[in-house]
């Protein structure tokens, strides 16, 4: 039995969010639709930046890439990631995405199960390339991390 009425949400509607590097964009999640197992969003990322260093204790993270060239590092080691490529990030391991190309690479993502609590959906292990610790989860918020 469904909940809540389906939703088109556009990437317009939604806020950026750098904390960890990049443009985060969550589009679906329990805030703005009424997900109750997970959420997803897109990563803009420009040419040079990258999203910093993190793992999800509670989460897979389920990656598509739409366009650009992305390098991501799972537990330090590096693997180049090309449009029309999907990962699966399993819970608990680190990762970070660079973009390694010359044009914006734009990623979708989906992480679920939601974490019992927001602030634990989220574990940094550097800080963000402002150079600011990097902000808190966006399971419940609408706003990525």
């Amino acid at each position: 039995m469904t909940t809540h009425s389906p939703r088109i949400v556009d990437l317009s509607e939604t806020q950026p969010n750098t904390r960890r590097g990049g443009d985060l964009r969550a589009l679906l999640t329990p805030t703005a639709v009424g997900a109750t197992s997970g959420f997803m969003g897109v990563a803009i990322i420009q040419p040079g930046e990258f999203i910093a260093e993190h793992y999800h204790p509670y989460s897979e993270e389920f990656v598509y890439i739409v366009n650009g060239l992305l390098e991501v590092d799972l537990d330090g080691e590096p693997h180049p990631l090309r449009p029309d490529q999907g990962l699966l990030i399993p819970k608990d391991l680190r990762h970070r995405f660079r973009n390694v190309g010359n044009v914006e690479a734009r990623m979708v993502f989906h992480l679920g199960p939601l974490a019992p609590r927001p602030d634990l959906g989220h574990v940094d292990t550097e800080v963000n390339p402002a150079g600011a610790p990097a902000g808190g989860p966006p399971e419940r918020s609408g706003a990525v991390s």
